[in-house]
């Protein structure tokens, strides 16, 4: 093969073997949410995103499948979080609902220090998950299948630091389903869209909203928020 052929195999090659997502996109916005993230830890999530774009295709894991929203919808809006847990000192945290790995997957490379547990009600986002887990050598995630209401005993009752939701329900529902497993003194967070008014205004009269904010999405148009919620009551 030579001359305009061999030319156009070679461009189809490069464009075949691009990322969909790349690590110097994700490392650069990241900055912007005054996230520093290393070349290994970009590298990371561009495996991930990869990974999970090929598994959609066939297991439809989640309904972003653009390269774009994965992105922006799927890593920034996971990553956006970061923010809320210094790496200052170890902390155990909870994914409570964490579907298709979000966002504890991308917390997890961002923040090595701290110990993940992923728990999910469906089976091939469980399995999915695993695989990511082993492909990218997250030796801080671990990977249950099951419903947050049965996860009894003492590798889990009040054991976490931080239990976080982006995808779970109301927040009572997420407060109702886990707070046997919240630690003393430890803390929600939930990621929504709209500020959840009505939400709040239905939590438990123990529980109340320590912190909400607006959190900032590079690229995002869409609104997000963040509500802390702390309990007066010890776990159950």
């Amino acid at each position: 093969m030579t001359g305009p052929a061999m030319a156009n195999s070679c461009a189809q090659t490069v464009i075949a073997s691009a990322p969909p997502v790349s690590a110097h996109s994700i490392g650069v916005h990241a900055l912007e949410m005054d996230i520093d993230l290393s070349a290994s830890q970009c590298d990371q999530l561009e495996r991930f995103a990869a990974l999970l774009l090929r598994w959609n295709r066939i297991h439809n894991l989640t309904a972003i499948t653009g390269c774009d929203e994965m992105l922006t919808h799927h890593l920034l809006d996971s990553l956006s979080l970061a923010g809320e847990l210094p790496a200052t000192a170890p902390l155990r945290i909870l994914d409570a609902g964490a579907g298709a790995g979000l966002p504890g997957i991308p917390l997890a490379i961002a923040r090595p220090s701290h110990q993940f547990m992923l728990v999910d009600a469906v089976a091939k986002k469980c399995a999915f998950t695993t695989q990511a887990r082993l492909e990218l050598g997250l030796a801080n995630v671990e990977v249950v299948h099951g419903r947050l209401e049965g996860l009894r005993g003492p590798r889990f009752d009040a054991r976490f630091d931080v239990i976080v939701s982006r995808a779970l329900g109301s927040l009572a529902t997420i407060v109702s389903l886990s707070r046997h497993l919240l630690s003393p003194g430890g803390r929600w967070i939930a990621m929504k869209g709209q500020l959840p008014e009505q939400e709040l205004r239905e939590l438990p009269p123990d529980v109340t909203a320590s912190r909400t904010a607006a959190l900032r999405v590079p690229l995002l148009s869409e609104v997000r928020h963040l509500v802390e919620l702390r309990s007066a009551l010890q776990p159950s």
